[in-house]
């Protein structure tokens, strides 16, 4: 260290540079630092948005989340001419179950529903739980007719389906609206067209 120092009292740019190595090494150590605690936040905000956005029961997007992609659809059906349409998911006796077999059997008959739903649709379509006993489905490239076509086979899927809580067999059946996606929509608009679809289809059944 004294050789470096008697360098650094004879020559003021020998001194200046020994300054600069050290500085230079002290900002990169505090710059990889640095990048570290922004990952770490980083994936503290998509882990939040994540929460903010799913469903902690079911695992799928909650209604803030389906909201979200809906208006994303809107504007490719604005954008592209694409052909796009809405379900809206009615689990029918869900307040029977809970009241006669708890609120686990509820539970578990939502996930049931949840899970058959995403089975029964594309990989590419959206399924989301809006409300207590309520999901939708986002439909891309699909006009009215399939979409009716899908709910119908939906319907029938889980009405067939196989149910059971504590060895006890328990119905499942749903109600479901099919409803076009206009370039104009805003997404209250289009899930409110699905809706009232679903329970003119609930009245007349």
């Amino acid at each position: 260290m004294s050789g470096i120092a008697d360098k650094s009292r004879g020559s003021g740019a020998m001194s200046d540079y020994v300054t600069d190595v050290t500085d230079v090494e002290q900002l990169v150590s505090e710059i990889g630092m640095l990048r570290g605690k922004v990952a770490q936040l980083q994936e503290r905000v998509e882990q939040l948005d994540m929460l903010a956005h799913e469903d902690s029961l079911v695992e799928l997007p909650n209604r803030r989340g389906f909201t979200r992609a809906l208006g994303r659809l809107i504007d490719r059906v604005a954008r592209y001419q694409e052909k796009a349409s809405l379900l809206f998911v009615d689990v029918d006796g869900l307040k029977v179950i809970n009241d006669s077999f708890g609120h686990q059997a509820g539970d578990e008959a939502l996930m049931k529903v949840a899970a058959l739903l995403v089975g029964g649709v594309r990989k590419s379509d959206v399924v989301a739980r809006i409300g207590g006993d309520e999901f939708a489905i986002l439909l891309g490239h699909s006009d009215e007719e399939s979409a009716r076509e899908t709910a119908s086979r939906l319907i029938d899927m889980i009405a067939g389906s196989d149910f059971t809580h504590g060895g006890q067999s328990l119905p499942l059946s749903v109600a479901i609206g099919a409803g076009p996606i206009h370039a104009d929509d805003t997404p209250e608009a289009a899930m409110a067209r699905a809706d009232r679809e679903m329970y003119r289809r609930k009245a007349a059944a």
